[in-house]
């Protein structure tokens, strides 16, 4: 009875919630590729949440099939003259169709429409980001603290440097700060790397040197991470904590804001992974997804949606990194195409498309490993 009692709170507690913000993610960014494809004249025969065995579907008046399929990981739209999900062009089924019906392929379609419609997928995944920050930030508003010290650390990288009780933080490395959280956000991602921190004090600006120094913190789930600290801590009566409301434009605004913070901060981790300034095994897969959107859920609905927003963004970024299978691979392919006047041969394409896809399962596995060894301890 235990078992089974523990079998249900994993189910609904970890793995509803997680194909609950896969399939949303999922569906906006074949959803981009779709709208886009019909807008430009390309035959689309599947759209499909999903891979794998077809669970149910239904066709519509255009003679596309919508389907939900058994590998609820991921999901495709088939275009007219696909051989497979991959949008690998099925060069023999091509050549034996009418001119007419062949301009209404994929690759029977001008090189701006398959750029548009390839890229529609990440674009729409950042669309979904902006929109739901958009409405969070519209209903809940924003809650800032002014970037004033109310303590130092002490052996911290700020009291090297001379920061006091009482400073102003005013800038980083010449960046202006605003509030407590632009300066977290800035040093977090830069442990181990020589800052200036500018603080103002009786009046006077101070340029500080200091080094962020890496640390690793636990976040109330437990969760381990390392992060770049200066050792500086605000609060209520020093920071001036307070929530900002924002209207409908500027809501968007700070949307388009935060999905910019979430690109930089991944571009940032690459650099520190890189540099062997961040250890490679806060690389997270699907089990550490499936983990953080149960660890989301018992905070409620707007957490889970704010955990779907960060994936969106991660989700399209990644799809745009220039590796064969992925958009990012397809987008080089037709770069390379427009510079040269004709296509990548399909012999040359081929090669590409099989070791980009090794390299996208040697990465899954890593992550998932780094995610077994996570729950291991």
């Amino acid at each position: 009875m235990d078992m089974l009692t523990g079998s249900v709170a994993f189910l609904t507690g970890y793995i509803v919630p997680f194909l609950l913000v896969l399939t949303l993610i999922v569906f906006i960014h074949e959803l981009g590729h779709y709208l886009a494809g019909r807008w430009s004249g390309i035959g689309i025969t599947a759209f499909s949440i999903g891979f794998g065995p077809e669970l149910i579907g239904f066709n519509d008046r255009h003679g596309t099939r919508w389907k939900l399929s058994a590998i609820p990981l991921g999901g495709y739209v088939k275009f007219l003259g696909d051989e497979d999900a991959a949008s690998i062009p099925d060069y023999d089924a091509l050549a034996t169709l009418p001119e007419a019906e062949r301009k209404r392929t994929f690759l029977g379609a001008a090189l701006w429409k398959r750029a548009i419609t390839v890229a529609a997928g990440p674009i729409a995944n950042f669309i979904l980001a902006i929109a739901i920050f958009a409405v969070m930030f519209s209903i809940y508003g924003r809650q800032v603290a002014d970037p004033i010290v109310a303590e130092v650390r002490p052996g911290s990288a700020a009291e090297a440097a001379g920061v006091q009780k009482g400073d102003l933080l005013v800038a980083i490395d010449g960046n202006p700060v605003a509030t407590f959280d632009d300066v977290r956000r800035y040093v977090s991602v830069r442990p181990e790397l020589k800052i200036t921190v500018t603080v103002r004090r009786d009046g006077a600006d101070l340029d500080l040197p200091m080094t962020p120094q890496r640390t690793e913190i636990t976040d109330q789930f437990g969760n381990k991470m390392e992060l770049g600290l200066i050792g500086i801590v605000t609060n209520q009566e020093t920071g001036n904590f307070r929530v900002v409301e924002y209207g409908p434009v500027e809501a968007v605004g700070q949307g388009v804001l935060q999905s910019w913070h979430i690109v930089t901060g991944t571009f940032d981790y690459l650099g520190n992974l890189i540099s062997g300034r961040m250890k490679a095994d806060q690389l997270g897969g699907p089990i550490r997804v499936a983990q953080a959107s149960g660890q989301m859920a018992t905070l409620g609905v707007a957490a889970v949606l704010q955990l779907a927003a960060v994936l969106s963004v991660s989700i399209g970024l990644l799809n745009l990194m220039p590796v064969p299978v992925l958009d990012g691979g397809h987008l080089m392919f037709y770069a390379v195409e427009a510079i040269r006047g004709r296509p990548v041969g399909p012999g040359a394409q081929e090669i590409a498309f099989r070791i980009g896809m090794a390299l996208v399962l040697m990465l899954m596995v890593f992550a998932t490993w780094n995610d077994i060894s996570m729950l291991l301890g």
